[in-house]
């Protein structure tokens, strides 16, 4: 049998085939606008792979988990995600999920999520924040994290993404660097994940989510959490590592 984990989150579906108890397939692909049509591609993408729909079993999980009428149960990201650090990092951590429009903070015990916190009120503090402050620099992500490691000395104050965008327009006027503006930016987002984590006690976090793959974050994360911070290469497939690890304890049931 094969077992399919798909995570459709805000910003980009995952998917992950394991047979055999090997991870044999994997494809990351923008959302779009139609999270029921990016599953479509995502079977469609499965077919041509040559993995045969009579032989799968397909769990969803992420922001648009219901719009895949072909899963045979849907998950929440929190269980897939528990699921996937197991998996990819073998010890209990706590782990730090900056997704599009949410982040998301999860203790493990045993493997097991024993406690959870999401900050789902704002977009403050969240990838999409940080989408919108690279459109108002005119900057890509990546040139955000390199521009904010060489600045300094900058602090966005507002709660709100939208006063923070003002404060950011109102320094850019000002005549601020560009380097300290991200900075700015990227020290907003972190001090407000670092505020979320500090209500779970841990000694060890681990960064999931597309994020991953900028080292600076998890280097400034850990310098403000005064804990280690680590990640792996396959952070961002956590979430569809742990719903395919389910639909393989589907299939035993």
């Amino acid at each position: 049998m094969y077992y399919v984990g798909i995570d459709i989150g805000s910003t980009a579906a995952k998917t992950i085939v394991i047979k055999n108890n090997e991870i044999i397939k994997e494809k990351l692909q923008p959302t779009g606008w139609n999270s029921r049509k990016t599953a479509e591609e995502i079977k469609s993408w499965l077919i041509a792979e040559g993995i045969p729909e009579k032989e799968s079993i397909y769990i969803a999980t992420g922001y648009g988990r219901v719009s895949v009428p072909y899963s045979h149960k849907v998950i929440t990201e929190i269980t897939c995600h528990g699921k996937g650090v197991t998996y990819l990092h073998g010890q209990d951590v706590t782990i730090i999920d900056i997704g599009g429009q949410d982040t998301k903070i999860i203790a493990l015990e045993n493997g097991i999520v024993t406690n959870f916190i999401m900050n789902d009120k704002c977009s403050a503090g969240t990838g999409r924040f940080l989408e919108i402050m690279c459109n108002t620099l005119n900057v890509s992500m990546e040139e955000l994290f390199k521009l904010a490691e060489a600045g300094s000395n900058v602090t966005i104050s507002s709660m709100c993404t939208v006063f923070a965008e003002s404060e950011v327009i109102s320094l850019i006027g000002q005549g601020s660097d560009r380097k300290d503006i991200s900075y700015g930016i990227v020290d907003s987002v972190i001090q407000k994940v670092a505020q979320l984590s500090s209500k779970i006690n841990s000694q060890a976090f681990f960064l999931t989510g597309g994020l991953y793959q900028f080292p600076y974050l998890a280097k400034a994360l850990a310098k403000t959490l005064e804990k280690e911070v680590m990640t792996h290469p396959q952070a961002q497939f956590a979430g569809a590592i742990g719903a395919a690890l389910l639909a393989e304890n589907l299939d035993r049931r």
